[in-house]
């Protein structure tokens, strides 16, 4: 256990933000996820700016690495291009 009130206090501060990050990281998946399932090309193409921005905003905060958030971007940008 910390002996010092500011570890004490850097393991709270550790905690809250792990789970803050969690539940972002999480919602991205989902999001990830759900446009891969689509296969209608409208309902993708309409999905997929909410999906980019969210992607986005998670690298420029070190969720996720920024060149993570560039491979998924593509890889979905290619997966709609694919669909017809």
């Amino acid at each position: 256990m910390a002996n010092h009130k500011s570890s004490l206090k850097r393991i709270r501060q550790e905690q809250k933000r792990r789970l803050h990050n969690r539940y972002y990281a999480k919602t991205m998946r989902n999001a990830v996820r759900k446009l891969r399932a689509t296969t209608d090309k409208a309902e993708a193409l309409a999905m997929y700016p909410s999906v980019q921005k969210t992607l986005d905003k998670l690298a420029k905060v070190n969720i996720i690495h920024k060149n993570k958030a560039s491979n998924l971007k593509s890889k979905l940008a290619r997966y709609i291009q694919k669909l017809g």
